[in-house]
Order: structure tokens, then C-alpha cells, then sequence
């Protein structure tokens, strides 16, 4: 039997040989991945000690993921992989609120609070008052939708950062739209932020230089029967990084006018307190399987 010998120039088709042995979907993705992993080693040409230090910093970010933080979402984020990830699989007709990623900060375990309720459990910021809608393609609304939403407070910092100086799911809550598609509840403006270079990531990013501003923002995952979830963020029209988002998320559609209240307190707006508003909608798209049998 003839064998391939392993050599720089056919290290990857010897293991594109192997995989080519196995079954499902995941050999095909590792033959490509492994294609340009080789090429990109090839290229670089790294020393045995080069590549160690890869090994650990890839080992470092796996310690520093757990169920309150991920480090590696983070470093999917900002190396644009999770963005494309989302815009190869979500592409929605003209008028739809697009998808974005849905960031390292996300806690699938927040409670269902009632329309109206404030999130901010602590009380600190400049209070905002947020009243959205989702409807669908043809403007109806979309009733009994889940919302979930989370953000950083006005130091730009989540809940989960910050667990001893928070309160357990500040900034965060899951509402339901009334009959007619909307949702509306109290928070306080969020600040922009640096992406947190108390991890691997952040840290090694950091360190060559690599952009790690984030716009201020709002976040939203809105799931409803029969259409397409909706995962994005509402950015801060006045932030002035709108235009260098670390996590390429800003889109056209997702800036938000985030404006001084109508009426807000004299005497407060004296002191600096100054409150806001923001009006959004968010337009969902049928199931593709539904839209085809349209």
C-alpha cells in the first residue's frame, strides 16, 4: 500500500485524506479549516516556541470562559468570524431589522418582568425611558413576542462583569408584547466601553494595538411563532465610535435617536439629571419555510 509521506508542502491533503474516511457534516468544515490553518503556518513560518505560546493563549481562554463569561465568543467576536457567521445565515429581505451578534454578556436566565417595570435594579444612570414595537414585513404587529434584552450600565459595564458591585440581573429582563406588538419598560442609558482587557483576549488584543471600542447600545433577542428570531443590538446615535464598533455590528438600521424627554424636570436637567427617550421598531420576517410556501 502507497502512503503519503508528511511534508510541508502536503500536511494538509494527508489529513484531508483522513477526514475524508469519516462521516457527517463535520469532516468537510475541518478539511477546509485545516487548509487554511497549514497555509496560514506556512506563511508565518512560527517557531516551535511561537506556536506554544499560541497553544497556551488558546488554552488561557478556554480557562477563562465559564457560564457568566465566554472568552471564546469574545474572540469570535472580534475577529469578525461571529459577524459573518450571522450574515451568511440571516439574510432578510429589504426592511427587516437585520441580525448582529449577540456579544460574550448574554445570560439565558433573566426573569419575565411586566411591561412598564424598570430594569435597573440599583437606580444609577441617567434614566431612559425605551417604548418599541415589532410588527411584521406588512406592518401588523407581532402580539405575544418574547423580548429579551441586556446592557451595560452607564460605566459601560455588564451585570455579570461586575457581580459583587451589581445586583444579580441588573440591566437585564424578558417582556412579552401586548396585542398590539409593543414592549416599553425603564432602564438607564448605557455607556460605551472598551472591550475588557482583564481576559486573554482583550489582553493580547490590546497589546498589538487592535481596536476594542464599543458604541453604547441596547441589546434584543425577540422570538416569536413563525418567524425568524430577531438577535441585534440598538445603537446610541450620538456615540461618536459608531463608526469603529470592535464587534462590527452598527448597520444603518440599528441606530437609534436616543433624545432628551418631553417634559423632563427643570430642576433636575439644572443638576445634570437629565433623562431620555427612545422609540424603536423592530420588523420581523416569516420562517423561510413559510415564506416559500407563501
Amino acid at each position: 500500500m502507497t502512503t503519503m509521506s508528511f511534508t510541508e508542502a502536503d500536511s494538509a491533503a494527508l489529513v484531508a485524506e483522513r477526514l475524508a474516511k469519516c462521516t457527517g457534516p463535520l469532516p468537510a468544515f475541518l478539511v477546509a479549516l485545516i487548509g487554511h490553518l497549514h497555509q496560514a503556518i506556512r506563511e508565518t513560518r512560527p517557531t516551535a516556541a511561537d506556536w506554544r505560546r499560541a497553544i497556551e493563549f488558546l488554552t488561557e481562554v478556554g480557562h477563562a470562559s465559564d457560564h457568566r463569561r465566554q472568552e471564546w465568543v469574545l474572540l469570535s467576536d472580534l475577529l469578525g468570524v461571529t459577524a459573518l457567521v450571522e450574515e451568511i445565515n440571516t439574510r432578510r429581505p429589504k426592511g427587516a431589522t437585520p441580525n448582529t451578534v449577540r456579544g460574550p454578556f448574554y445570560r439565558a436566565d433573566a426573569p419575565r418582568v411586566p411591561l412598564g417595570a424598570t430594569i435597573s435594579l440599583d437606580g444609577i444612570g441617567e434614566p431612559l425611558a425605551v417604548t418599541t414595537r415589532v410588527i411584521d414585513l406588512d406592518g401588523y404587529p407581532v402580539s405575544g413576542a418574547t423580548v429579551e434584552t441586556w446592557q451595560a450600565n452607564a460605566q459601560g459595564l455588564y451585570e455579570n462583569q461586575e457581580p459583587d458591585l451589581q445586583p444579580e440581573f441588573n440591566l437585564r429582563g424578558v417582556f412579552t408584547t401586548d396585542a398590539d406588538g409593543a414592549f416599553y419598560y425603564r432602564t438607564v442609558r448605557p455607556g460605551g466601553y472598551a472591550v475588557p482587557c482583564d481576559g486573554p483576549v482583550g489582553r493580547m488584543l490590546h497589546a498589538i494595538g487592535y481596536p476594542l471600542r464599543r458604541p453604547a447600545h441596547l441589546h434584543f433577542v425577540i422570538t416569536a411563532p413563525g418567524f425568524e428570531t430577531i438577535s441585534t443590538h440598538v445603537y446610541d446615535g450620538r456615540d461618536p465610535y459608531l463608526g469603529e464598533d470592535a464587534l462590527f455590528g452598527v448597520k444603518q438600521e440599528l441606530i437609534g435617536s436616543f433624545r432628551p424627554a418631553d417634559g423632563a424636570d427643570a430642576g433636575a436637567a439644572a443638576k445634570g439629571e437629565r433623562r431620555w427617550s427612545l422609540d424603536f421598531t423592530f420588523v420581523m420576517v416569516r420562517a423561510r419555510k413559510e415564506r416559500r410556501s407563501a
